[in-house]
């Protein structure tokens, strides 16, 4: 048993370790601290060192405070939808959002594509609410 084990324990470190088995999640936000857009107004660049894992992705902070801000509550501070864009979901697409286009409605972020998508959204607020259904659907 105790060869058994040496052996295993030389196949995972010529395997590079267990620590090289784990890839880190995506960067949500594009590296943007997600607490900044409610306590700034703005996204801020986040840390690397300082971050957080949380549903798939790695958010990052730009201080320890944030940190813990959002340790504590992270659904009130992720963005909708995964961060894809808001007004393409409404219309059933995926889309990549850029998280310097955003707008806070009821507590919750939401990320777009462009000035243009948000100006859709800030027209007729009803495509949040089939965004939301849209969502849905895809889960």
């Amino acid at each position: 048993m105790r060869l058994l084990k040496a052996i295993l324990a030389v196949a995972v470190l010529a395997a590079g370790g267990p620590a090289l088995a784990q890839k880190s999640p995506p960067v949500a936000l594009k590296g943007n601290d997600p607490v900044s857009y409610f306590t700034q107004g703005r996204p801020v660049k986040g840390a690397s060192t300082i971050n957080y894992d949380f549903d798939e992705s790695r958010y990052l902070f730009s201080s320890p405070k944030n940190k813990q801000t959002f340790a504590s509550n992270p659904d009130r501070y992720t963005p909708q939808f995964g961060g894809l864009c808001a007004t393409g979901l409404s219309m059933g697409m995926k889309a990549e959002a850029d998280p310097r286009v955003f707008k806070i409605v009821d507590g919750k972020l939401y990320v777009f594509s462009s000035t243009q998508a948000l100006e859709m959204v800030e027209k007729d607020p009803s495509l949040l609410k089939k965004a939301h259904e849209s969502w849905q659907h895809k889960k």
